[in-house]
């Protein structure tokens, strides 16, 4: 199954002042699905079950992608952004393993040009 989606990156950028902080960077890339499941998780004291995935998705890695691969916080696939639990690094490619369902930062829009 092809893949076609976005790779947010948690990468630590100087702010105002000399203040460190954690910003998400996007990028789109081109991979394949090469494993394909679900689960379902039992955390005791909820109504419902938490679904998760076990998928990897392998995407062709660029040099951004290499050099921040240990930065990579989500993948959006199938409609929803999903935690990467895992990278494994088998040049050209990344191999991400998806976990549950990601709901930290996305990326700041751009703002918009000054008149």
């Amino acid at each position: 199954m092809r893949f076609f989606g976005v790779v947010g990156y948690g990468v630590e950028e100087e702010s105002v002042g000399g203040v460190w902080v954690k910003r998400i960077h996007e990028v789109s890339y081109f991979g394949d699905v090469i494993r394909n499941t679900r689960r379902l998780q039992d955390n005791g004291d909820k109504v419902n079950l938490d679904i998760a995935v076990g998928n990897t998705i392998s995407i062709v890695a660029d040099a951004y992608a290499n050099d921040h691969f240990f930065a990579i916080k989500f993948v959006e696939w199938a409609g929803a952004l999903w935690t990467v639990s895992e990278v494994t690094v088998e040049r050209p490619r990344l191999l991400l393993r998806l976990g549950g369902i990601y709901n930290g930062p996305r990326a700041e829009p751009d703002a918009p040009a000054s008149p």
